[in-house]
C-alpha cells in the first residue's frame, strides 16, 4: 500500500477555530512558542460574529491552546489580521475593524468584514493577552475611496500580507476596493519606520504608499485586482508585488524606491520576458525565506473563478539583477476530494525546517514540508544530476535501439507513481506514432504515443480502469532532440509532462497543463515487456522508467544532464 503522503492536507495538524476560519498566520514569540492569529466566527464568511482570535502552540503546531479573543465575537466585525513580532518581543496584529458599525447599504444588510478602520492591538506576553485598547492606523482618503457607494466616508479594504521587516522598518501590502463588494481593487502599502522600537503605540509612524491618489493597478486587468502581497529584495529598498486577477494570470510589479512608485503591472512570468505563470482568483502568496530565496504559492491553471484551489503548487525563486526568476513548480498540498479548496497560507521556519498553514474556510491546519522539495526548487537553475532513486529501467543510446525490453511490475496501488523519461528525435510529428508500448491483448499496460498538434500522450490501463493525458501542443519540433518526461503522481492522481525542462501548464491553448484521473489504477505494466519505438518516425536516444513519482525538479536535473548524462 502507498505510504503516508505529507502533501495530503488531511495529514496536517488542526488549528482550533469556531466555525468559519481564515488567514491562520503564525509568528514565533520570544519564549519559543508559535502564536497564530486568525479570523473566525460561528457562521459563514462575512456574517455577524466574525472576529479576531489567537492560539498558541508549544510543540511546533501539533497541539494548540484554546482560542483567545483579540476582539469579542459580539462586537463590531474584526477580520483579516496580519501579525508581526518585534525583536523586543512585542507582537502586533493589524486587522479590519467595523468601527463605524456599518450594517446596511441602500437599506439592505451588507457584509461589513471589509468596511471601516485599519487597526491594531498588541501583546507583550507572547499572545496570552492583548491590549484592551485598539489603535487606528490613519488611512488617507484617495480616489478609490471617493468612488465607492459611501463617497469615501467609509473605506473598503482588506489585507492578506504578513508584514516584512526590512532593516529597522516594517512594510506590508493591502487592497482597497472602489466599489462594494469586491470591485475596482488596487494595491496600497504601509511603511512604518518605528513600529519595531517605539514603546508607545500612539506614537507609531504610518506612511501610506504609493505616492499620489491611485494605488497599484492597471486598467488592462479589469475590475478584480486584489490580495496584493510583497517581498523585499536584496538591496533593502526594492520590493516585488504579486496579486490576483480574473484573467487567469497573477499580476506582478516591482518598486525600486521603497514602494513609493511601481512599474506598470504585467502578468507574472517565470523569468523576465518568459512564460506566463497561471493562477485563478485565489490567494497568490509570496514568501521570502531566511536564506534570501523566495517561494510562491499558486494554483497553476487559468480558470478565472474562485473555484479549483486544489492542488496547491509551489515555485522557488532566485533573485538575479533585481528580478525574481521562478522555478518550474511542484505540488505542495492536495486534498483527495477534488472539489475541496485550500488557501490563505503562511510559512513558518525554525531550525532549518519549514511548515505551512492553510485553511479551507472551515478547517485550518499546519503541515511540515519536506525541505528537500524546497531545496530542489531553488536548485533547478544549476541541477545537472540524473535521479537514481526508484529507477526500474535505464537504456542508453545502444540498448534503446533494441525492439523490446523486460518491464518490471508497476502497481500504482502500491507505488507513489511512475515516470517515463526519454530523449527522442522525431522525423515527423504525425499523430499516432508509438514511442513505448507495454499493452497486452486486453489493452492493459502503458503506452506513449504522438497526439494531434505535435503533442505526446500517455495512456495507462490496469485492464479495468484507464487514464490518459496529453502534453501541451507545439513544444516539439521535427529533426530536433527533445527531452520528454511523463510523471504519474498516484496519490493525488495527477499526470504531468515536463518537456525540455518546462512543466506543461496549458499555455494559451488550454487552462490546465496537468490532468487528473478518476478511479483506482492498479498494475499498469501490462505484458511485462516494453516495446521500444515500435511505430516511431525518428529515434530514441535514451530511456529511463521509474517506479515512483519523480519530482519536477528531478526531471529538470535529468534534462540538464543532457542526452549523454549517466
Amino acid at each position: 500500500m502507498q505510504g503516508k503522503d505529507c502533501r495530503n492536507i488531511r495529514t496536517g495538524h488542526p488549528i482550533p477555530v469556531e466555525g468559519y476560519c481564515d488567514q491562520p498566520y503564525v509568528v514565533r514569540t520570544k519564549d519559543g512558542a508559535w502564536l497564530c492569529t486568525l479570523t473566525t466566527g460561528p457562521g459563514h464568511e462575512g456574517q455577524v460574529g466574525e472576529h479576531m482570535v489567537s492560539t498558541i502552540s508549544r510543540d511546533q503546531g501539533r497541539t494548540w491552546s484554546q482560542l483567545t479573543a483579540i476582539e469579542p465575537g459580539n462586537g463590531p466585525e474584526s477580520s483579516y489580521g496580519v501579525p508581526v513580532a518585534t525583536p523586543g518581543g512585542r507582537v502586533y496584529v493589524i486587522y479590519d475593524y467595523n468601527g463605524d458599525k456599518i450594517e446596511t447599504l441602500d437599506g439592505k444588510r451588507c457584509r461589513a468584514d471589509m468596511l471601516g478602520w485599519y487597526v491594531f492591538k498588541y501583546s507583550d506576553d507572547c499572545g496570552q493577552t492583548w491590549s484592551p485598547q485598539r489603535y487606528r492606523i490613519p488611512m488617507r482618503t484617495t480616489a478609490c475611496d471617493l468612488a465607492n457607494q459611501w463617497g469615501g466616508k467609509v473605506q473598503i479594504f482588506w489585507g492578506i500580507d504578513k508584514p516584512d521587516i526590512v532593516g529597522q522598518s516594517v512594510y506590508f501590502a493591502f487592497t482597497k476596493l472602489g466599489k462594494y463588494m469586491l470591485e475596482n481593487g488596487e494595491g496600497w502599502f504601509y511603511h512604518s519606520d518605528n513600529l519595531l522600537t517605539e514603546p508607545d503605540p500612539a506614537k507609531i509612524h504610518w506612511e501610506l504608499l504609493p505616492d499620489g491618489d491611485h494605488g497599484l493597478r492597471t486598467p488592462e486587468f479589469g475590475s478584480v485586482q486584489e490580495e496584493h502581497n510583497i517581498v523585499p529584495l536584496a538591496d533593502g529598498k526594492s520590493f516585488y508585488c504579486v496579486y490576483r486577477t480574473t484573467q487567469g494570470y497573477p499580476g506582478h510589479a516591482y518598486s525600486n524606491d521603497g514602494c513609493h512608485t511601481w512599474t506598470k503591472p504585467e502578468f507574472m512570468t517565470y523569468s523576465p520576458g518568459g512564460r506566463q505563470m497561471k493562477t485563478n482568483r485565489a490567494c497568490p502568496m509570496l514568501w521570502r525565506a531566511a536564506n534570501g530565496k523566495f517561494l510562491f504559492w499558486f494554483n497553476n491553471h487559468s480558470v478565472k473563478s474562485y473555484q479549483q484551489r486544489n492542488p496547491i503548487w509551489l515555485s522557488g525563486g532566485i533573485e538575479k539583477d533585481g528580478r525574481i526568476h521562478w522555478s518550474q513548480p511542484e505540488i505542495l498540498l492536495y486534498d483527495p476530494e477534488v472539489k475541496a479548496i485550500m488557501s490563505y497560507p503562511d510559512l513558518i521556519e525554525q531550525d532549518g525546517r519549514y511548515w505551512v498553514t492553510e485553511t479551507n474556510k472551515t478547517v485550518a491546519r499546519v503541515h511540515e514540508i519536506d525541505k528537500t522539495l524546497l531545496e530542489g526548487l531553488w536548485a533547478q537553475d544549476t541541477a545537472k544530476t540524473v535521479a537514481r532513486e526508484g529507477l526500474l529501467l535505464e537504456l542508453g543510446p545502444k540498448h534503446v535501439k533494441e525492439k523490446e525490453t523486460p518491464l518490471p511490475r508497476i502497481d500504482l496501488r502500491q507505488a507513489s507513481g511512475l515516470a517515463l523519461d526519454l530523449w527522442v528525435r522525431f522525423a515527423s510529428l504525425e499523430a499516432g506514432q508509438v514511442l513505448l508500448d507495454s499493452r497486452d491483448a486486453t489493452g492493459a499496460g502503458l503506452a506513449l504515443l504522438t497526439a494531434e498538434q505535435g503533442a505526446v500522450r500517455i495512456q495507462l490501463s490496469d485492464g479495468r480502469n484507464m487514464a490518459s493525458w496529453d502534453s501541451d501542443a507545439g513544444l516539439l519540433k521535427a529533426e530536433s532532440w527533445h527531452h520528454v518526461a511523463a510523471v504519474v503522481d498516484a496519490q493525488p492522481k495527477i499526470i504531468t509532462f515536463i518537456i525540455d525542462g518546462f512543466l506543461c501548464n496549458g499555455g494559451a491553448a488550454r487552462q490546465f497543463g496537468w490532468g487528473r484521473y478518476g478511479g483506482e489504477l492498479g498494475d499498469v505494466s501490462g505484458s511485462g515487456k516494453l516495446a521500444l519505438a515500435p511505430a516511431l518516425k525518428g529515434e530514441l536516444g535514451r530511456l529511463r522508467v521509474y517506479g515512483r513519482c519523480v519530482r519536477t525538479s528531478e526531471m529538470v536535473g535529468n534534462y540538464r544532464a543532457g542526452r549523454e548524462g549517466e
